[in-house]
């Protein structure tokens, strides 16, 4: 029987077991693990909706653009939606990160040892969100809290666990910080008020922006940091060829994506594969059981900074819902990675660096390593 402390500590051995789709007691509905089936339901929303009281993020942070579909969808997400693309990002956001990052390692770096989780993945990921919202500025410590507090009260939400009183409170701070900030006049939040969101509305879709973005963002700079350290020979041929950097970050996520799972709920019967799925039951995309479909990534357990197909990874969805902020996501943790790998000599994870672990987000509880100052 598939456990929630497996699925917490380390989900692919009962993946391979689950693929392409079974019924798993502990989260009270079906997982599917295949990357064709996973597409199918994240491109489907008529028949596979986020939009359920269920719904773990909606029960924390309320209503928003993670949690509704149709026309109330587009109107969440369309004002968030056109700084984020692909030129936009590049645009508006290279100088500032490269910034941040030069900051953040220069501040390590006669240090000789640190927890980059702390000290560089999640600092950046919250200064580039503060930044990209236009909030009001706050310290990456206080952000870090709060959101330490929401995400671990999602995480309960989805293990059947109610609402913690820390993530209440941590929401209800972020509620206050975010709608204050919501009369700055050219801010995504002031524009996102202007096209007829209401306060608490806006507050929620920050909500979301503001701690996907710092999970993702945190948990693609230290897993793939970790993918690395532990693959010396594939470090090797990334320090000899920085070119091949890229590929080696989409295989990381591919490997251990920081968002693991995604929730839909069924709205009619239907059938996956052999699966007889009742309307309204709970199907749970894993993104890491899609990520290591052995039918599409051949030797699927293994990091390869080669692979050719490394980008066909689930690791930031499909459908209307695929992750608003991956370009930004992928601009900070190339600059960060590449900063940490050619400004700390030797890098090497300290012996008791933990692996990661989660059941919703995945990633390190600390990363901690050790290089030669000069």
């Amino acid at each position: 029987m598939t456990t929630l402390a497996e699925l917490e500590a380390d989900p692919h051995e009962a993946l391979a077991r689950l693929r392409p789709v079974g019924f798993v007691e502990a989260l009270g509905g079906w997982v599917v693990a295949s990357r064709e089936l996973a597409m199918r339901v994240m491109r489907d929303p008529a028949v596979f909706t986020v939009d359920d009281p269920r719904f773990s993020t909606a029960q924390v942070v309320g209503p928003s653009m993670l949690s509704l579909d149709g026309v109330r969808h587009g109107e969440h997400r369309g004002p968030f939606e056109a700084p984020f693309g692909l030129a936009q990002t590049r645009e508006r956001f290279t100088s500032f990160v490269v910034d941040e990052v030069d900051r953040l390692v220069g501040a390590i770096e006669d240090l000789g040892e640190a927890d980059l989780r702390r000290t560089v993945a999640g600092p950046l990921s919250v200064a580039v969100v503060a930044f990209s919202l236009g909030l009001a500025p706050t310290s990456a410590a206080t952000v870090l809290e709060w959101y330490d507090a929401i995400s671990s009260s999602v995480s309960g939400v989805a293990a059947g666990r109610p609402v913690t009183a820390e993530g209440a409170a941590a929401f209800e701070l972020l509620h206050k910080h975010v709608a204050g900030g919501i009369d700055s006049g050219d801010s995504l939040i002031a524009e996102a008020a202007r096209a007829g969101l209401g306060i608490d509305e806006v507050v929620a879709n920050a909500a979301v922006l503001m701690f996907g973005g710092i999970e993702t963002t945190e948990g693609m700079i230290t897993n793939a940091l970790w993918h690395l350290l532990t693959n010396p020979s594939e470090l090797a041929e990334v320090l000899a060829d920085l070119s091949l950097l890229p590929n080696a970050l989409e295989e990381s996520l591919r490997l251990e994506p920081a968002a693991a799972v995604v929730d839909r709920y069924a709205t009619q019967d239907v059938t996956l594969a052999d699966a007889e799925i009742h309307r309204g039951d709970l199907v749970i995309v894993s993104l890491a059981g899609a990520n290591r479909d052995p039918e599409v990534f051949p030797e699927p357990d293994r990091y390869d900074v080669r692979r050719p197909n490394a980008r066909r990874h689930l690791a930031f969805a499909s459908g209307p819902h695929i992750c608003l902020g991956m370009h930004l996501t992928r601009l900070e943790a190339l600059t960060a990675v590449t900063a940490l790998l050619t400004r700390l000599p030797d890098l090497r994870l300290t012996p008791t660096s933990p692996p990661p672990r989660g059941l919703v987000f995945r990633k390190p509880t600390a990363l901690t390593v050790e290089w030669t100052v000069a």
